[in-house]
């Protein structure tokens, strides 16, 4: 029993005893197809059955194709199924009461597989993992990264990869972000690269039980390119035609970028992003013409038209780039409009050369909400304009974009987008895309094979061919006893009509090719189910579902369930291991936990947004006694209320400082109801078997985690009032996974748990010291605010953590929707 915690028994967390005996990665690559196995073997040393965790992350571009545990001689294997067949399995065992769970979350290049499996004591399991990928070259070169973050030493460990690349490779190279001057020589660097440290290899320090592990290991490699068409193989009736010819020149650019300057973009993401284009600048070749049109709601071209490359252009703007600052809203469809309308001018009055291709390069990192702000209407508007003559590339900057509105409009327009993340290294993120676009080869390359010999071929036209890049196009073979194989290329910008015979080529692996073709259809298809005609996007989901479960790939139309074994609180139940989807609108994001929504002190609500400097703030006042819903979700059953109460000293001018002191926790689906005051903690249930756990720190952090459902945090602020006669306990509340609550969910925090579009403007000195004032520009309203430093409790109980935000004034008026009244209610719990 705690002193400080009288009114309930701590439950603390014990160590778990957990040795992983063996890590495997074993990775083999046949003509740029990866086919990954990663082995775990971990042991419970405890004299009492525990939880074991089996963590990976895998690259982004890659598919799960299987999954499977080894416990104590039973074999568990993952099942991939349509993805609404396995939701509602698992929606299925949630409602029973069974423990179950999604063991699938996403980084910025990685995404992460998780499961856990309860295991007996002195008992072994073994993972299985694999994955598959199709490389793919950048900038002259393929790259395959494996991350290995163990965690402790391992008795053995190792990462194989093995390389099959018929035409020969030109060079290969291999090194870990991890590895110390000891540890490089140990790596092999041939087409078979090991590394295998031992366990004193391994530690930090002799003697110490810390690892050196901890990273990314990173293979890098070309193939010899002899011919101007590529290579093709042949191998059991299927062909894959890899097309990168040497030594092409260049095709001179007209070039437009588009930069957001508005509000939102201040401090990091302005200063990251004037300086990257200082450096593209400088990479621009003599040939290309460019243009800048800086925007916020106002539209300003550096220039009226596009200029040259020369020496003294490229001075004169980046001196007027140095000088681009941050201010107002954000009107995309006028900037883009404006620039496609500048191209098109330039080439009418030969302004720019015929033979060079026209690109636009969009920088942006929020919602317009200045001019046209319907995404459908921007993206139609767009097209138009566009009308199939030049490419746009769009370029989100930070998580809060709306990745899915730029990723569709350019495809549409024969371009790509790329989420720009908003970390240190920004600038080199904007440097290493344009390096990707900055040198076209070919545009319009169409690749073009018999019809009485290939079926069922993958995409086979391309709007370009970037240096540094490759054009792989699959299919089946209709005859498999042809003599030879027939290849027509042909490309704009350049003069090419090129034939070429290819002999049938006998391979060392069977069935590669097959499932690189499924794969590359598969991405193909994708993609088209985003653009195009209804029909089109149905025809293209269902072709992309058929074959994804024909051949067990685990994608954004399917899922794996994994069924665990029998545990103590009954039979075996599902989990569901999910492909997520970058930016798209069905509660699917980059991160598990990009948004904290907090509140704590007075009360004094905290919106933390992930990737940005600055959270946002507000207090809702009201008198002692007021019940607010803080977070109502009708489909997962969860409701919570809060309860203000006063602080005991009154202000000399009468003002009485509030704080929450009560919260109500409802389960709708668990049928449990959780109380927690500053004094107790009750729970009652309808019958049901109660599946929830709670957990008490020593420093009254009390963690209410409902099974395999939301979790919130709850603390008691006490220690600092206790000679304070005048003070009032208080609880603060913090939400750590709002991910698992759907996107209906609502209330003072809850409406934030997805997400809100913002942008900071006009920011100036204010009246006090080291105060900024600015203007917010959010859901259609410029709001004024300040900014604060707020105290946030989930990482540092007892001291906290001072977080920066902009404190919107007026119990939160124009942020929240409708007002602070319109969440009152009139019992802990009771509903809106």
């Amino acid at each position: 029993m705690s002193k400080a915690c009288p009114y309930l028994s701590c439950f603390l967390p014990f160590f778990q005893t957990v040795d992983v005996h063996s890590l495997t990665v074993a990775c083999t690559v046949a003509s740029r197809f990866a086919h990954t196995v990663l082995t775990s073997r971990a042991m419970n040393k405890a004299n009492s059955s525990q939880e074991i965790f089996f963590e990976v992350e895998l690259p982004k571009t890659a598919f799960i194709t299987n999954f499977s545990m080894l416990i104590e001689g039973q074999v568990y294997v993952g099942e991939v199924k349509e993805k609404e067949k396995a939701k509602k399995q698992y929606d299925k065992a949630v409602s029973s009461g069974k423990t179950a769970g999604l063991v699938k979350a996403s980084g910025r290049n990685m995404e992460k597989f998780s499961v856990s499996v309860n295991i007996a004591a002195n008992s072994n399991v073994t993972f299985v993992l694999t994955y598959e990928e199709l490389l793919q070259r950048k900038l002259g070169q393929y790259e395959i990264v494996t991350r290995v973050k163990p965690k402790q030493l391992v008795q053995n460990f190792q990462i194989v990869v093995d390389i099959y690349e018929p035409q020969g490779i030109a060079f290969v190279d291999a090194h870990g972000n991890f590895l110390s001057n000891e540890l490089l020589p140990l790596v092999e660097k041939t087409a078979h690269i090991s590394f295998s440290p031992t366990l004193e290899q391994q530690r930090k320090c002799p003697g110490c039980d810390g690892t050196l592990i901890d990273g990314d290991f990173i293979v890098k490699y070309d193939v010899n390119r002899a011919t101007s068409l590529g290579d093709i193989q042949i191998v059991n009736g299927y062909f894959v035609h890899f097309f990168s010819p040497p030594d092409l020149p260049r095709v001179p650019k007209n070039v437009v970028f588009v930069i957001d300057r508005s509000g939102s973009m201040g401090g990091t993401k302005m200063h990251q992003t004037r300086e990257a284009l200082l450096e593209i600048l400088k990479d621009l070749h003599m040939e290309d013409y460019f243009a800048l049109i800086p925007f916020d709601d106002k539209i300003t071209p550096w220039k009226p038209s596009l200029m040259k490359a020369t020496k003294e252009n490229v001075a004169e703007a980046m001196k007027y780039v140095r000088r681009i600052r941050d201010n107002g809203g954000t009107n995309i469809n006028d900037a883009v409009l404006r620039a496609v309308k500048m191209l098109i001018n330039d080439r009418k009055n030969n302004n720019v050369p015929e033979r060079n291709l026209d690109m636009i390069i969009l920088l942006t990192d929020g919602m317009p909400n200045s001019g046209e702000s319907r995404l459908p209407k921007i993206q139609e508007n767009v097209r138009r304009a566009i009308n199939g003559n030049m490419s746009l590339f769009c370029l989100g900057f930070g998580n809060d974009v709306d990745y899915s509105f730029l990723d569709v409009m350019a495809k549409q327009n024969k371009g790509v987008a790329r989420r720009i993340y908003e970390a240190s290294d920004a600038t080199l993120q904007l440097q290493g895309f344009y390096e990707e676009v900055a040198s076209p080869l070919l545009s319009e390359v169409d690749l073009r094979y018999p019809d009485n010999t290939v079926e069922f071929v993958s995409t086979n036209h391309f709007r370009q061919l970037f240096n540094g890049s490759e054009i792989v196009v699959a299919g089946r073979l209709s005859d498999n006893d042809i003599d030879n194989f027939l290849v027509e290329v042909q490309g704009q910008a350049r003069a090419l009509d090129w034939h070429v015979t290819y002999p049938e080529q006998k391979y060392i692996f069977g069935h590669f090719t097959e499932r690189l073709w499924a794969y590359l259809t598969i991405q193909q298809l994708l993609a088209k189910s985003e653009i195009g005609t209804q029909q089109d996007k149905e025809n293209a989901t269902a072709k992309a579902r058929d074959l994804s479960l024909q051949y067990s790939f685990v994608t954004p139309l399917t899922s794996m369930v994994v069924t665990k074994p029998e545990a103590e609180d009954g039979p075996g139940s599902p989990l569901i291991a999910d492909k997520l989807t970058e930016g798209r609108a069905d509660g699917h994001t980059t991160s598990y936990s990009e948004y904290a929504c907090t509140v704590d002190g007075d009360p004094h609500f905290l919106i933390e947004l992930a990737d940005r400097e600055e959270g946002l703030c507000f207090n809702i006042d009201d008198k002692p006694g007021t019940i607010f819903n803080l977070v109502r979700d009708p489909t997962t059953g969860i409701l919570v209320n809060g309860q203000i109460i006063e602080k005991k000293k009154v202000h000399p001018d009468g003002k009485i400082s509030t704080y929450f002191g009560r919260f109500g926790i409802i389960h709708q689906t668990l049928g449990v109801r959780l109380e927690v005051t500053t004094e107790d903690i009750s729970v009652s249930q309808d019958g049901k078997q109660v599946k929830m756990d709670l957990r008490l720190t020593e420093n009254c952090s009390l963690t209410v985690t409902m099974r395999d459902s939301v979790k919130f945090m709850i603390i008691r602020h006490t220690k600092v009032w206790q000679k304070r006669h005048y003070q009032q306990d208080y609880l603060g509340f913090y939400t750590l996974d709002s991910h698992l609550l759907s996107p209906v969910a609502h209330g003072l925090l809850g409406q934030f748990y997805h997400g809100i579009q913002f942008e900071v403007g006009n920011q100036h000195p204010g009246g006090v010291l080291e105060e900024q004032r600015a203007t917010m520009y959010v859901k259609g309203q410029a709001l004024n605010v300040t900014r604060h430093l707020q105290r946030e409790f989930s990482r540092d109980v007892k001291n906290g953590e001072k977080v920066p935000c902009w404190f919107v004034h007026n119990n939160g008026a124009g942020l929240i929707d409708g007002s602070a009244s319109d969440y009152i209610v009139s019992g802990l719990f009771h509903t809106v």
